[in-house]
């Protein structure tokens, strides 16, 4: 095997510390990912992994020969591309990880844009609220809503989602429509909860230009954007979500917006992935085709990221 493709398998297996999880983004087969590695070693004269039968990390020499590999394979890619797109078509795979919120028909539109234009990228999409972790489960890129905790990914702004503040008819005839945040804490409210914390999200409101958050109490929670906006629908309580994952919801009238004199700021909209992870050309593709594109999927409820 060439040198290079040596690196891309030690940096792939330094990255997912999993021989079978390399073999899988690879492609290639298990043993060939041992012989590549020993291979390696063999030709650098030292041992880049200690391994045991349930983990794969990183000698001290390891660590060094890595930062190196990932400057080689980064300044390979480069020049790869640095011509344009002239030569072959770009193939691979992109594993992309999305909130449920975002899961709606228009993005999935989007993604099949995508695939027009390069048929020989397949794109592999997961669907979930819980927190992900990208390196360990050999995820490329998860798509958020909100403020991002974890300085460890990189976090690109593709866009904004526009809030909405909502109940279903049946429970503001039975509680009344609130006319301010004082009004909230004698009202319901379903709570959504964190997958990071176990705890509430808080709601935002701006009045007068000034943010403002509370935090309600209700008699049901729950941790899946789905089941949020059912519980809303249901009558539990008022809820607050992206307005892209209620929008057939109030326009057939089954919520109805409120405190609509207050609505929250729009919260980012991010494309996280690993800061050491190697983008291949083809991952990089889809980045910025995302990126540009991501906020035409709705003029209402996403605003572009200026």
């Amino acid at each position: 095997m060439e040198f290079i493709q040596l690196m891309r398998v030690f940096s792939k297996l330094a990255e997912l510390g999993s021989f079978t999880k390399v073999s899988d983004a690879m492609e290639i087969g298990r043993p060939q990912v041992t012989v590549a590695i020993q291979e390696l070693e063999n030709k650098l004269g030292v041992r880049l992994f200690q391994r045991t039968t349930r983990k794969v990390s990183l000698t001290q020499e390891g660590e060094s020969f890595y930062q190196r590999a990932e400057e080689i394979l980064r300044s390979v890619s480069e020049i790869s591309t640095m011509f344009g797109t002239s030569g072959a078509p770009p193939t691979g795979r992109v594993r992309l990880n999305i909130s449920a919120a975002l899961a709606q028909q228009k993005f999935i539109d989007l993604l099949m844009q995508f695939h027009k234009i390069h048929p020989g990228i397949e794109l592999i999409l997961g669907v979930t609220d819980r927190a992900v972790d990208l390196i360990s489960e050999g995820v490329d890129c998860a798509l958020r809503i909100g403020e991002l905790r974890d300085s460890s990914m990189v976090a690109r702004r593709i866009g904004n989602a526009v809030m909405v503040t909502c109940a279903s008819p049946s429970y503001l005839a039975e509680f009344g429509n609130p006319s301010s945040i004082e009004d909230l804490p004698s009202h319901r409210s379903v709570s959504f909860v964190s997958g990071m914390s176990n705890r509430p999200l808080p709601w935002n409101f701006s009045i007068n230009g000034e943010d403002r958050t509370y935090t309600g109490r209700g008699s049901i929670s729950a941790n899946e954007s789905k089941a949020y906006i059912r519980c809303g629908l249901a009558g539990f309580g008022i809820i607050q979500a992206p307005g892209i994952a209620v929008d057939k919801h109030l326009a057939s009238g089954a919520l109805v917006a409120i405190l609509e004199d207050i609505k929250p700021a729009p919260r980012p909209i991010s494309l996280i992935y690993p800061t050491r992870s190697h983008l291949a050309p083809h991952i990089q593709i889809f980045f910025n085709w995302l990126a540009e594109r991501f906020a035409s999927i709705d003029d209402t409820w996403i605003e572009s990221q200026t």
